[in-house]
C-alpha cells in the first residue's frame, strides 16, 4: 500500500509525501525481505527524482534498483511461475528509464551496460527463465559518491526497520489490553518513525549529498575503478577477436535514438539521433513492407534508416577501421537486417559484416569453430496442417527447393547426413549434437510467446521454442543454420524479442551461433544463397560472418544469376552469436 501511495503522491506532485511513503515502505520491505518489492521501491524513488529533474539522485536509486533486480535474478528459477512473471512486467521499463538518465549525462560505459542487461531483462520477459549468471549478478557499478548516499540513508533505514519491528508487534495487542506504558509506547514510536521519514528527505537535501552531488556532475567514468575494469575487458574481447569489430548498441526512446558505440582503442561513443520513436518505427514498418515484395524498391527506407542508425557512427567507424559490427539491435529494428541499409552508393553488407548478438554478457564472441565441417541436414518439402489452439490449425505450403537445397549441401560438404521429410522427426533431434552444423530447411515461426513459435519437422510433428529450451543438446554445435524462418507475420511487428529468444536459445542449448531468416524465401534463391555460403565456409580460414556476406554480396552482384539482387532474396538471413 505504501508503494503505491508513493506513485500517487508523484504523480499528484506531492513529492514530499510520496518519498515518506516509499521511506517507509522501502524499511517494510527489508523488515519482510521481500526483495522484489524492494526493487520496485527503489525505482519508484528514481522516477520520483527523475521527475523533479534531479538525475544525479533518480540514477543512484534506478542503480540500487537494478542491483537488487539482478540479484534476484540469481536465484529465479527457485521463485514460483506467478512470482517470476510479477518480476518481469515492468522492470525493463525502469531499465530502459535508467540507460535514458546515463545517455544524457553521457555515461556511456554505464549505459552500456544496462543496455546489456536490458537485453538479458527483455529476454526474461520472453523465455520466462533467464537466469542470472556471473556476468550480470553484479549489476552496474555504483560510483563512490552514490555509494556514499546510499550508506548515509541506511541508518536511518536500519532504526526504521527496528522501529516498525517494535511497532508491529505491540500493535497485535488489542486496544483494549494494551497496559498504559504500552500505548505510551506505541505512540512515542509513532512520533519517531515520523521524525525519521523526516531525517531521510533532510539528508537527502542535506550540503553533504548536494556536496556529492555536484561532484557526481564532475567526475567522468574513467575514475571509476570498476568501469576502467570494464571498459578494458570489452576492449580486449574486441582486439582478441581480430576482425576490426565494433559493438553497436542502439537504444530506442520517445524523443530521440541513442548510439552507444564500442571500439577496440578507446572509451564508448554516444550519438545522438533526433527522430521520433514513431518516425522511426514507420520507417521499419515501411522499409519492411517493401523488402517483403522483390518488385517494389526498398533503397528509400533504406537510405532513410541508414542516416538514422550508421551515418551519426561513419566517422567513428573509419577511425576504428571497423570491418565487423557486432549489433545488439533495440526494439522493432530486430525486424530488419542492419546489412540491408543503403549509403546512397552501396548496400553497409558491402562493406562491413554484421554479427548480431542478444547480449555482450550472455555471448562468447571468441570460441574457435571446429576445423572439420560435420553437417546434420533436414528438409521438409511436403505441405502440413497442424493444429493451433482447440479449434484452429495452422496450415504450411510445400517448401520445394529445400530437397536441392540440402542435397547440394552436401555435394559441397561430404561429410553431410541428409534426412528428407519422414526421416525428419522428433527423435532426430538427438542425433544433432554429432554434428558441428546443423542445417533446417523447414518451416519455423517466431511469434510473440515462446509457445506459439514452432519447428516443423518432416512427418507433420512440431516443437516449439518451449520444448526447444527443455530438450535440446547442441554443445558440440558450432552452427545451427533455419533456412525458412519467418518473423513479423501478417506485418504484425512486436518489440523482436522472439528473434532475441531463439538466438538465446540456441547459444543455452550450446551450439555457438545460429543464422536465422527474418522472412521466409521459399525459392531457389535461399538454395543458391546457402550453396554458396557453404562453399565459402569449405575454403577454411573464413569466418561465418564473412562467408553470409560473400554469399550475400554474390547475389548483390549477380554472381549466382540475376534476378536475386533485391535485398529480398540476401538479406532476410542474420547471424546471431559467435560470428567466427
Amino acid at each position: 500500500i505504501l508503494y503505491h501511495m508513493g506513485i500517487v503522491y508523484t504523480n499528484l506532485e506531492n513529492y514530499p509525501q510520496a518519498l515518506a511513503a516509499y521511506q517507509q515502505a522501502l524499511s517494510l520491505s527489508r523488515t519482510l525481505g521481500t526483495r522484489e518489492t524492494e526493487g520496485d521501491i527503489l525505482a519508484g524513488m528514481g522516477k520520483l527524482y527523475d521527475t523533479q529533474n534531479q538525475s544525479e539522485l533518480a540514477i543512484t536509486f534506478f542503480k540500487q534498483s537494478v542491483n537488487v533486480r539482478e540479484g534476484i535474478r540469481k536465484d529465479l528459477k527457485v521463485l514460483p511461475v506467478e512470482q517470476q512473471q510479477s518480476f518481469t512486467d515492468t522492470v525493463a521499463e525502469d531499465y530502459r528509464r535508467l540507460a535514458d538518465l546515463l545517455t544524457q549525462q553521457n555515461r556511456n560505459l554505464e549505459a552500456l551496460r544496462v543496455l546489456d542487461l536490458l537485453k538479458v531483462q527483455e529476454l526474461q520477459d520472453y523465455l520466462s527463465n533467464v537466469r542470472g549468471d556471473d556476468n550480470t549478478v553484479d549489476g552496474i557499478t555504483e560510483l563512490t559518491e552514490e555509494q556514499e548516499i546510499l550508506k548515509g540513508t541506511q541508518p536511518i533505514i536500519d532504526q526504521a526497520i527496528a522501529l516498525g519491528q517494535e511497532l508491529s508487534e505491540l500493535e497485535t495487542i488489542p486496544n483494549h489490553k494494551r497496559t498504559q506504558t504500552q500505548q505510551q509506547r506505541i505512540i512515542q514510536l509513532r512520533k519517531n518513525q515520523a521524525q525519521l521519514t523526516k531525517d531521510f528527505q533532510n539528508f537527502l537535501k542535506s550540503p553533504e549529498v548536494e556536496a556529492r552531488l555536484a561532484k557526481l556532475r564532475e567526475t567522468t567514468e574513467a575514475e571509476n575503478l570498476d568501469l576502467k575494469k570494464y571498459a578494458k575487458r570489452l576492449q580486449e574481447q574486441l582486439q582478441q577477436l581480430e576482425q576490426d569489430a565494433v559493438i553497436l548498441y542502439p537504444l530506442v526512446l520517445d524523443d530521440r535514438l541513442e548510439l552507444v558505440l564500442v571500439t577496440p582503442y578507446a572509451p564508448p561513443i554516444r550519438r545522438t539521433v533526433k527522430v521520433k520513436q514513431k518516425d522511426l518505427e514507420r520507417a521499419i514498418k515501411n522499409f519492411r513492407r517493401l523488402l517483403a515484395n522483390p518488385a517494389r524498391n526498398a533503397r528509400t527506407p533504406a537510405e532513410q534508416l541508414y542516416d538514422w542508425l550508421i551515418k551519426p557512427i561513419e566517422a567513428d567507424l573509419a577511425k576504428a577501421n571497423a570491418k565487423t559490427i557486432i549489433y545488439a539491435p533495440d526494439g522493432k529494428l530486430r525486424y530488419i537486417p542492419l546489412g540491408a541499409l543503403y549509403d546512397g552508393e552501396q548496400w553497409l553488407i558491402e562493406r562491413l559484416r554484421v554479427n548480431h548478438i542478444t547480449a555482450l554478457s550472455l555471448t562468447s564472441l571468441d570460441n574457435k569453430p571446429t576445423p572439420q565441417l560435420d553437417v546434420f541436414a533436414a528438409a521438409v518439402t511436403k505441405a502440413h496442417t497442424i493444429p493451433v489452439g482447440e479449434d484452429e490449425s495452422r496450415y504450411f505450403a510445400p517448401l520445394s527447393f529445400t530437397q536441392p537445397e540440402v542435397e547440394s549441401l552436401a555435394e559441397t560438404l561430404p561429410n553431410t547426413t541428409t534426412l528428407i521429410d519422414k526421416q525428419f522427426h522428433g527423435d532426430t533431434i538427438y542425433q544433432m549434437n554429432d554434428y558441428s552444423v546443423v542445417h533446417l530447411a523447414t518451416h519455423a515461426v517466431f511469434k510473440k510467446t515462446k509457445q506459439d513459435s514452432i519447428i516443423l519437422f518432416g512427418d507433420g510433428s512440431h516443437v516449439t521454442l518451449t520444448e526447444v529450451e527443455e530438450k535440446w543438446d547442441l554443445s558440440n554445435v558450432d552452427l545451427v543454420v533455419l533456412s525458412a524462418c519467418q518473423t513479423g507475420l501478417g506485418g504484425e511487428l512486436g518489440d523482436g524479442k522472439e528473434i532475441l529468444g531463439f538466438g538465446y536459445l540456441m547459444q543455452n542449448a550450446g551450439a555457438d551461433a545460429a543464422i536465422a531468416s527474418l522472412w521466409s524465401v521459399n525459392d531457389k534463391g535461399t538454395q543458391a544463397l546457402m550453396n554458396k555460403f557453404y562453399q565459402v565456409l569449405k575454403q577454411g580460414n573464413v569466418t561465418k560472418a564473412e562467408a553470409l556476406r560473400q554469399a550475400q554480396i554474390a547475389f548483390i552482384s549477380s554472381k549466382v544469376g540475376s534476378g536475386f539482387e533485391h535485398p529480398y532474396f540476401w538479406a532476410p538471413f542474420i547471424l546471431i552469436g559467435n560470428g567466427l
